[in-house]
């Protein structure tokens, strides 16, 4: 049989597509490949996201931002030392990117005007952290990214 450049161009396209769709099948029944949401929740997470903003934005203006240390027994979150800490209440969420299993809250309460997040909590690599605060009866929101490495 005699195969024409027509022939050959059919043949070519099938072998092309064949090979496209079986990389489609296999990346989506793959165990290891991970197709999770960053949270659960997309869509309802997205409707409080104002909150969020407000809380921000009320950080700035009242001027009550916190500030953020490395030591070596791990991270400190410093809040305002004109603030009474027995008032504060809320949590630190630590939330890992690239490791959903490695994501953990702490809740806030203060003997000083700082909050150490422990060392052997966190390993070194990016972390997304998010104090979430009240302090008489306003919310308060701190956000910051960083890339952590054990202080030795």
């Amino acid at each position: 049989m005699k195969i024409n450049w027509g022939t050959g161009i059919v043949l070519a396209f099938i072998g092309f597509i064949s090979f496209i769709l079986f990389f489609v099948v296999r990346m989506s029944m793959d165990n290891k490949a991970n197709h999770d949401l960053v949270i659960e929740n997309y869509y309802g997470a997205e409707l409080g996201y104002q909150k969020e903003i407000d809380a921000q934005n009320n950080s700035r203006a009242k001027e009550v931002d916190l500030t953020m240390e490395t030591t070596d027994k791990g991270i400190k979150v410093v809040f305002p030392n004109n603030l009474n800490i027995e008032d504060i209440k809320g949590t630190v969420s630590l939330y890992r990117p690239s490791n959903k299993h490695l994501d953990f809250d702490l809740p806030i309460s203060l003997s000083q005007d700082y909050l150490l997040i422990p060392d052997n909590r966190l390993l070194d690599g990016r972390w997304d952290i998010k104090v979430s605060w009240e302090y008489n009866d306003e919310v308060y929101l701190f956000k910051k990214k960083i890339t952590y490495h054990q202080v030795k």
